[in-house]
């Protein structure tokens, strides 16, 4: 008569991906990255529904270690809505990594997300590249991808092997791949600005001049107030308010700005 065992299933790690693996009737299943408190809470859970079982295999509805791409994405989304806000506004970066999500998605929702690899990039990529897309466009996507799952990484979402990969693909280089070449920015001829100052609201026609003046970006001049500025010598110098005792040095460059 075989020996009975009251042994439990082993807690093991999975190398190539990292994870956290148990094999409960001869089928494996993932727990999510090893060693966290998230993994052993589903290891204990399942084990237990296997004991319940009788030791025989549970179902694959029953096996949830592995979450899935859309679901990183859906986590992803709602820190991205928090984090990219400057001055109480949600910044450009939420609305591209909305258009980033949403190419990942409809190739790769319902994909484990340790399976998203290399190969899986390369694909998302070609969708930029046969939309059109200019290469540099192209390369600031792919940075906001690799950029996804470094942050799921950080929360213990997917294992570290899965961004590493990501991170060894290269961006596109000019002259090396199919994608066309952003035409360059060109400053407004200086005529045009002066043509056009005359036409608007002394204030901001006088920001405009601030900036030709110093060379600030629209976004700081916006942002600055009379309090910034500090008046008491011949040269006038720029500071940025603070909440502290001290005013802190304006963000017009490295040094307060002289004018």
């Amino acid at each position: 008569m075989p020996k009975l065992t009251q042994s439990l299933p082993k807690y093991r790690k999975h190398k190539a991906s990292g994870q956290a693996i148990v094999n409960l009737g001869g089928k494996d299943h993932y727990l999510g990255p090893h060693n966290t408190r998230a993994s052993k809470i589903q290891y204990d859970r399942l084990v237990s529904e296997w004991l319940a079982n009788g030791r025989t295999q549970i179902s694959q509805a029953d096996d949830t270690g592995a979450i899935s791409v859309v679901e990183v994405l859906a986590a992803f989304w709602k820190f991205a809505q928090v984090w990219y806000v400057k001055n109480g506004v949600q910044t450009n970066e939420v609305e591209a990594y909305k258009l980033v999500i949403r190419d990942i998605k409809s190739l790769y929702g319902d994909t484990p997300a340790v399976e998203f690899g290399p190969i899986a990039f390369k694909t998302v990529r070609q969708i930029w590249v046969d939309r059109g897309q200019a290469r540099s466009t192209v390369n600031k996507n792919g940075g906001r991808l690799k950029r996804i799952f470094k942050w799921a990484v950080s929360e213990e979402l997917v294992p570290s092997s899965v961004h590493h990969g990501l991170a060894s693909v290269d961006g596109l280089r000019a002259g090396r791949c199919q994608c066309r070449e952003a035409k360059p920015v060109l400053p407004v001829a200086i005529e045009v600005v002066e043509t056009t100052i005359q036409r608007l609201p002394r204030v901001t026609a006088d920001m405009i001049r601030f900036q030709l003046l110093t060379g600030v970006r629209p976004g700081e001049v916006c942002g600055m107030t009379p309090g910034c500025i500090s008046r008491d010598g011949e040269v006038w110098e720029s500071t940025r308010h603070s909440t502290t005792d001290e005013a802190e040095p304006c963000s017009l460059g490295q040094t307060p700005k002289r004018f």
